[in-house]
């Protein structure tokens, strides 16, 4: 059994482009679920970038509230730009972490923000799109260790 699991919340999103982006570095990064609230990407186009099809084996759904479908045993990590956020360069991952967004266009609200355990940023000059940020927080994970992507045992055992 796995130790660690990863799944992402994103708080009503807007933009295809970035959710097709989000599922493709999901894929990359092995994350296990994706959510979403709101109605705005309910209309919006296929997801063309998503290249590597992960919405094919990748579950992503769509949900009333992020708070409901904590997975058992995850810990809910805010990623937001506000004080007392903890700077990612220096933050610990979780090694079951639920990781939520903030949409394009907004920021997450306080109701969201204060059930989060953690709350961290990526120090930047502005902010980043949201496809941007779901990978650099997921290679962070990856980054700092602990064996959290299935695919580090499969290139130690990749032919030469």
């Amino acid at each position: 059994m796995k130790n660690n699991y990863a799944c992402i919340g994103l708080f009503n999103p807007k933009s295809p482009e970035n959710i097709g982006s989000v599922m493709r570095a999901a894929g990359c990064y092995g994350v296990n679920s994706v959510f979403y609230t709101g109605t705005r990407y309910d209309l919006a186009k296929p997801f063309y970038t998503d290249t590597q099809k992960a919405l094919e084996t990748l579950p992503l759904i769509g949900v009333k509230e992020l708070r409901d479908v904590i997975p058992l045993g995850c810990v809910p990590v805010a990623v937001e730009l506000i004080d007392g956020a903890k700077p990612l360069t220096t933050y610990k991952h979780p090694a079951r972490a639920f990781y939520i967004f903030g949409p394009e266009d907004g920021t997450l609200k306080k109701e969201i923000t204060d059930f989060c355990d953690d709350i961290v940023y990526i120090p930047t000059e502005g902010c980043m799109n949201l496809a941007a940020t779901v990978n650099v927080v997921l290679y962070d994970r990856l980054a700092k260790g602990d064996n959290f992507s299935h695919h580090q045992d499969a290139l130690r055992t990749k032919p030469k």
